[in-house]
C-alpha cells in the first residue's frame, strides 16, 4: 500500500505510531533540509522507534527554506500573512490533492460531509487572497456545498446578516466561518438567535482589534449570536491537517493529525499530560514537506486526543488568518 493511502486509513493509535516511523523515516532520506536539522541533533533514524525519538523541526524553517520530501513539481504554494517588512512561511505543495483528502476527511469525521451545509465565509474571497491554505479549504467547501447561497461574506456584513437569520429560519444547517474580528463586527450590529447554525472562528485579531482571551471573545460571540457553544479551527500554513473543537476551547484532531506537548525548557523533552508547554504538531498530511513541526504554540493536552491551544510564546511573531484583511 503506498504511503499515502495509509495515512488516510489510521484506525487506532499502533496504525498511527507505525505510519509516522514510516513517514519519518521516508523523509530523513528525501527531505535535505530535515536531514541535516536531524544530523546536528545525532539522531540515528534507526534508534527512532516511538513519537518521542522523533525530531521535530522548527517552524520558523518554512521562511527561509524549501522544505520538500519530494521532487514533482510544485502545484500549489501557501503563503502566511504578514505585516509589511515580517519574513513568511512558504509550504510548496507538490500533491493538493492530499490537502484536499485531509481537510475533507477532517471535517466528515467531526462535522459529517461538507455537501450538508451551507457555507457563509468572512474571510477574503478566493482570488483576493489565493495562497492561503484556510482560504483554499473554504472555497472548496463552497464550491461542494451543493448551496448556491454558500460564498464569501467577508464586506458585505448587511447581505449576510439578512442571508443568515433567513436561512436558520428555513432549518437549513448552515457553517458561518470567520476571522475573529468579522465575526465580532457582525454581532456588533446585528442581534441574532440562531438554531441551525454551526459558528467556527479561525483566529485572532491582531493588527485590528485589542487583543482578549478565547473564553471572552467566545461569550460576545455566543451572546450575539444566540448560540450555546463557538467552534474554533486550529490550522495553520505550515499544516495541511486541522484540529477543531466544538466548544470551551477543546481541540480534536483527525485520525491522522497528532499533537505532543514539549517542555518550553528542554525543547527535546515532554510534559505530563494537563501541563502546559510548547506544542509540537504530527500531521501526516505534510507527507511531501515535513510532518513534524515545532510550533510557537502554546497548550496542553487533556486525554487522549483533546488538547487545549492556550496561544503563542511571548517572542514569537505576529502572523496567522487574522492578518489577511489588512
Amino acid at each position: 500500500m503506498k504511503l499515502e493511502d495509509k495515512i488516510f486509513q489510521i484506525q487506532n493509535e499502533h496504525d498511527f505510531l507505525q505510519t509516522s516511523l514510516e513517514v519519518f523515516q521516508f523523509q530523513y532520506q528525501k527531505n535535505a533540509v530535515y536531514k541535516k536539522f536531524c544530523n546536528l541533533l545525532h539522531i540515528h533514524p534507526q534508534e527512532v522507534n516511538t513519537l518521542e525519538k522523533i525530531p521535530f523541526l522548527p517552524i520558523e524553517f518554512f521562511k527561509k527554506e524549501k522544505i520538500l520530501s519530494s521532487t514533482n513539481p510544485i502545484q500549489e504554494t501557501f503563503t502566511s500573512s504578514g505585516t509589511t517588512g515580517t519574513l513568511t512561511s512558504k509550504h510548496l505543495v507538490t500533491d493538493i490533492n492530499i490537502y484536499e483528502k485531509s481537510f475533507i476527511n477532517a471535517f466528515q469525521q467531526f462535522y459529517n460531509p461538507i455537501s450538508d451545509y451551507v457555507t457563509l465565509a468572512l474571510l477574503p474571497a478566493y482570488l483576493e487572497r489565493k495562497g492561503s491554505s484556510l482560504i483554499y479549504m473554504a472555497n472548496y467547501f463552497i464550491e461542494h456545498s451543493k448551496h448556491p447561497e454558500s460564498g464569501f461574506y467577508l464586506n458585505e456584513l448587511d447581505e449576510l446578516a439578512t442571508l443568515l437569520k433567513k436561512l436558520d429560519q428555513e432549518g437549513k444547517k448552515i457553517l458561518l466561518i470567520g476571522v475573529s474580528f468579522a465575526l465580532l463586527d457582525l454581532v456588533e450590529k446585528y442581534n441574532f438567535q440562531l438554531k441551525n447554525t454551526i459558528i467556527m472562528e479561525t483566529g485572532g485579531m491582531k493588527g485590528r482589534r485589542k487583543e482578549m482571551i478565547r473564553k471572552e471573545l467566545h461569550q460576545l460571540l455566543s451572546n450575539g449570536f444566540g448560540v450555546n457553544k463557538i467552534h474554533s479551527e486550529y490550522g495553520m500554513t505550515e499544516l495541511l491537517s486541522q484540529a477543531y473543537s466544538k466548544g470551551d476551547g477543546v481541540f480534536n484532531c483527525p485520525k491522522h493529525m497528532k499533537l505532543l506537548i514539549r517542555d518550553t525548557e528542554d525543547a527535546l523533552s515532554y510534559v505530563q499530560d494537563g501541563k502546559t508547554g510548547g506544542i509540537n504538531v504530527i500531521d501526516l498530511a505534510n507527507l511531501n514537506s515535513c510532518s513534524f513541526i515545532a510550533t510557537q504554540d502554546l497548550g496542553k493536552k487533556i486525554d487522549k486526543n483533546s488538547y487545549e491551544i492556550l496561544g503563542r510564546f511571548d517572542n514569537s511573531d505576529v502572523r496567522g488568518c487574522n492578518l489577511m484583511v489588512i
